[in-house]
């Protein structure tokens, strides 16, 4: 399940930053860091897991979304029952 979330993350960061290089992405460094994301990109990126998977995720929640490990940690038990459909 893990690296099905990890997929629909770096989906959604495809369609955000489409030409980023997400092929050698490393799971413990701050995604903004990696892909010269803004804040924009940022809650684009929330924006498309509230339409894809209506996956809610609060203000005080966006530390969470920090680096791709800790995006699925937070993601996985609320994307699961779409991993699971």
């Amino acid at each position: 399940m893990e690296q099905q979330v990890r997929g629909m993350i770096l989906d959604i960061i495809a369609t955000i930053a489409p030409d980023a290089d997400l092929s050698n992405i490393q799971g413990d460094v701050r995604l903004r860091d990696q892909l010269d994301l803004d804040s924009m990109d940022f809650l684009d990126i929330v924006m498309e897991l509230r339409k894809r998977y209506k996956v809610e995720v609060p203000k005080e929640d966006y530390p969470a979304l920090a680096t791709l490990d800790s995006c699925v940690e937070y993601l996985a038990p609320k994307l699961s029952a779409q991993v699971n459909a």
